[in-house]
């Protein structure tokens, strides 16, 4: 390494543009941001000058620091933006990452959904947990949802921008579009996003997980309970139920079929719990 730091604020600047102009999410340009900067310091090279082996280094001293898989993935991901898209440099596509390991995705049984459902406030609360597992929406998803997105008599809504900066259609229980007439007539403050603090600004993703994770203790849930955990419920109870795989896939917004397909695996488990009829002879 150099010892006289370099500055990367010109390089990091420009990144930064070419993400926004590629339409990638805030969180996601958050993380590429991150990651490219503490990379650049940990080499201290021209980004032009950097060679496969400093980039090696860089990740192997991440690993050996315990660095997850899934986070490696991410890093290599966000410097293969920055060199390939940005720079038109090859040699990220020369380093392969561990792959992340499969882990089936938590789930609630039904049970636990009601008991989590009695143990949020009704009102704006207990929608928002109930719009979760009854659409599939990720959290940050649920925070842009506008009163305008939603088609009442259809039962339909329209996620704008998701993951991947794409539209999509999704369908809404009849039950809880009864409950959001009630809701939206009985709100003071008239705002465009359905879920709204007092002021009428969007609710925040961190205020949606502390209030799941208050609820599933409150309604005696030990598993961890997260928003996610709501959308991998959604998506394996439509399976269980016999929904075609293709049409979970698009509800939940799935580019690949193979994201959607882990959801058979979580299925094929609850499966093995259900007792033989020979065993209640």
């Amino acid at each position: 390494m150099n010892e006289n730091k370099i500055n990367f604020e010109n390089y990091l600047k420009e990144f930064r543009q070419d993400l926004i102009i590629a339409g990638y999410s805030q969180k996601t340009l958050k993380m590429y941001l991150s990651y490219t900067t503490e990379v650049l310091n940990y080499i201290n090279k021209k980004p032009e000058l950097i060679e496969v082996r400093d980039i090696i280094g860089y990740l192997a001293q991440k690993k050996d620091s315990g660095c997850s898989n899934a986070t490696l993935a991410l890093i290599h991901a966000a410097l293969k933006y920055f060199f390939k898209n940005y720079l038109k440099m090859n040699i990220i596509d020369e380093i392969k990452t561990p792959k992340k390991s499969k882990s089936l995705p938590k789930i609630l049984n039904k049970d636990e959904i009601k008991l989590l459902f009695n143990a949020t406030k009704f009102g704006r609360n207990r929608l928002i947990l109930k719009f979760i597992y009854g659409s599939g929406c990720r959290v940050g998803e649920v925070v842009k949802l506008k009163v305008d997105d939603i088609n009442i008599k259809e039962r339909t809504a329209m996620i704008r921008s998701g993951k991947g900066n794409k539209d999509r259609l999704i369908i809404l229980s009849k039950n809880w579009i009864i409950d959001l007439k009630k809701y939206l007539k009985k709100k003071k403050i008239k705002s465009e996003y359905v879920f709204s603090k007092k002021n009428g600004t969007p609710i925040s993703s961190d205020t949606i997980q502390r209030i799941i994770k208050e609820s599933a203790k409150k309604a005696g849930i030990t598993k961890t309970v997260t928003p996610h955990c709501l959308r991998h419920s959604y998506a394996t109870h439509l399976l269980e139920a016999g929904t075609n795989i293709r049409y979970i896939q698009t509800l939940l917004g799935h580019s690949n079929l193979n994201t959607t397909q882990i959801y058979t695996n979580v299925a094929n488990e609850q499966l093995k719990k259900v007792k033989s009829p020979l065993d209640n002879l």
